[in-house]
């Protein structure tokens, strides 16, 4: 059915303004995001938020700013009226506002109130603006500042109150802007005030530098994300990264707790969050998101902040710049950090110990330590090794005493082959004189042949030897390669595994990016692969299993060739493939659960683990050491 024709015509004024509020305004979180803006840009350092309904029926912003005369006044409800743009240049956007359609679009589709005073006005203003009815300019008693109220939003286009949520649903997402707005200005007091529900008071930090940053993010992020985090910094042809990023096992199940600010504004960008990803791929399982508050800082010039209605995206001039030193700041920051666990990890491992603290009736301090007893067996310790007797001058048992020597030496013999070269014979004076004041302290006992428990000189370290090795073997691979190749090993008798077609096909095709690893391969007729040499740190590890985790590896997404998606920044698709081949082979590499080690064996891994970044994770994510303080043990046993 044809439509007939009509004349082109011009649309109302205050049907513009409400078209227009569609795209400013989408929902009350919209408007106090707005709003709060406006009074950042005004120079004010104290905001109170005021809302009922969820923002719905009630929406009251008070700050102690600038302030606006009356003729100012007039002109802010204007369309596209602003103060923010004196020289009307787009390229070079300072302010957090700019386009001068907030106060409109919210006038148009709610009943606004404004009403101010400047420094030196003897007296306030206000002005009304009614479903975009603009009312007159009148004398109104007010502080120094601007009070800003939305009256029944939406009220003007009830539609739109349709596909609202619910108050709580509402209410969450102002209190969400309005935490991102608290990590970009640490600087600014905010106050959310509801209807129902608690404050939420974020006081300002305005002195204190770094230490003021991490106050402010504690009271975002969490109290536990100041242990948990490390601080970092860097700068790159113009553009400044600074601020905190949490340790790969401090993780979190969404990406809401990644901040990211361009010159004090809050974005959610796809190109940072994707840098994230890529500068968090080697620590962290896939499903998991980890915990940041980053500040970019650069030439106005550099970022195009007009590309969103919301202003929640950007646009840099040279994203790919951008990009490289946000994971380059990353990696250098988590390698810095060394060989760290998180406080969550100490939580949980205590939390799953009180249980057994509540059954066997624990809670009130032992009247006397019983004595110690001599040759008391070692707790978990590897055949061939006897318990050393302890010191006789030793009052009692406890951690705070002189350390105890776990393992006595035997003959050289009875120790089970070792998976590195031999070291030299542990004596039993330099058992006993084996500190514990490194990081990882001094192995004590294994349990279960995977775990290595280790005496600190404030508590002790529990290992699990296949995840602390498989970081520390996928490191070496990567070092290798970055050095020039990989160290390989010619099998002396090829091995052909055979597999469906169009599996050899894809290892085939990938031979070329497998020889940078160690790994050369060749067709071997329909179905089957000649495997010729490994890297030399896989020399014992089953071919077969080796080629099969490798073909998962590159049917994994965005692993395959040709995959044009190369914006993660780790280094595009190839970087991509070649690190996670790589992690799938160091876990063939690695000492396996179950494996007997001995004593210098595991105090050779914790003293590598302390050497080698990012060893308090695995590959995949998972912690590899957990840490328990004197005082947390002490209080399990009720000694404190």
């Amino acid at each position: 059915m044809s439509t007939p024709s009509r004349p082109v015509r011009r649309l109302d004024p205050i049907l513009v303004d409400r078209i227009a509020a569609g795209e400013v305004v989408e929902r009350p979180a919209s408007a106090v995001k707005e709003l709060v803006e406006n009074a950042i840009d005004a120079g004010a350092r104290s905001i109170e938020v005021t809302i009922e309904g969820g923002g719905r029926r009630l929406i009251r912003v008070v700050d102690d700013g600038a302030g606006m005369g009356p003729d100012d006044l007039a002109l802010a409800v204007e369309r596209h009226a602003t103060s923010k743009l004196p020289g009307g240049d787009l390229t070079r956007i300072d302010t957090l506002g700019f386009r001068g359609e907030a106060l409109p679009s919210i006038g148009a589709v709610a009943r606004l109130t404004l009403t101010s005073r400047t420094a030196t006005g003897e007296t306030g203003h206000a002005l009304t603006v009614d479903a975009g009815v603009k009312g007159e300019v009148r004398p109104a008693p007010s502080p120094r500042g601007t009070r800003i109220e939305v009256a029944d939003l939406f009220s003007a286009t009830p539609a739109r109150l349709k596909f609202l949520k619910s108050d709580r649903a509402e209410t969450a997402a102002i209190a969400d802007g309005l935490r991102r707005l608290a990590v970009a200005q640490p600087g600014i007091r905010l106050v959310l005030r509801p209807e129902s529900g608690a404050v939420l008071i974020f006081p300002a930090e305005s002195e204190g530098g770094g230490a003021a940053e991490l106050r402010r993010l504690g009271t975002v992020l969490g109290a536990d994300f100041a242990a948990n985090a490390a601080p970092l910094a860097m700068t790159r042809e113009g553009f400044a990264l600074a601020g905190h990023i949490g340790l790969p096992s401090y993780h979190r199940g969404t990406s809401n707790q990644i901040h990211f600010s361009v010159n004090g504004r809050p974005v959610r960008d796809r190109l940072l969050l994707g840098a994230v990803r890529g500068a968090y791929a080697d620590t962290m399982s896939s499903d998991r998101h980890p915990v940041l508050a980053l500040a970019i800082t650069c030439d106005p010039a550099l970022v195009d902040v007009n590309v969103h209605p919301a202003k929640t995206e950007v646009r840099f001039r040279d994203p790919a710049l951008v990009r490289a030193l946000i994971v380059s700041a990353i990696h250098e920051t988590l390698r810095q950090a060394g060989a760290r666990t998180t406080t969550t990890a100490t939580a949980r491992t205590l939390e799953a110990l009180r249980p057994m603290q509540a059954h066997s009736g624990l809670g009130a301090r032992p009247a006397a330590a019983p004595p110690l007893a001599r040759n008391m067996p070692s707790f978990g310790a590897p055949s061939g090794y006897r318990a050393a007797a302890p010191a006789t001058d030793m009052p009692g048992f406890g951690f705070g005493e002189r350390a105890q020597v776990a393992f006595a030496h035997e003959p050289a013999e009875a120790m089970p082959r070792s998976f590195a070269p031999p070291a030299a014979d542990l004596r039993q004076d330099e058992a006993e004189a084996e500190p514990t004041d490194h990081p990882l302290g001094a192995a004590r006992a294994q349990l279960h042949e995977t775990y290595i428990v280790a005496q600190t000189r404030d508590g002790l370290v529990l290992v699990d030897q296949h995840a602390a090795h498989e970081r520390l073997v996928y490191e070496r691979l990567k070092r290798e390669r970055e050095a020039g190749g990989i160290a390989r090993q010619g099998l002396l008798i090829p091995d052909v595994v055979e597999m469906a077609p169009e599996d050899a096909e894809r290892l085939v095709a990938a031979a070329p990016d497998l020889d940078r690893l160690g790994l050369t391969l060749e067709a071997f007729g329909t179905g089957a692969i000649l495997v010729r040499e490994v890297p030399s740190v896989l020399a014992r590890a089953s071919t077969r299993n080796l080629v099969t985790d490798i073909l998962d590896a590159l049917s994994e997404s965005g692993l395959e060739e040709g995959n044009p998606d190369g914006t993660d920044g780790g280094g595009g698709p190839l970087g991509r493939r070649l690190d996670a081949i790589l992690s799938r082979m160091s876990c063939h590499g690695s000492i396996r659960a179950g494996r007997r080690l001995r004593p210098e064996e595991m105090n050779a891994l914790l003293r590598e683990m302390e050497a080698t970044p990012l060893s308090g994770t695995c590959n995949h994510g998972r912690p590899t050491f957990v840490e328990l303080k004197l005082s947390d043990i002490e209080r399990l046993f009720g000694r404190r």
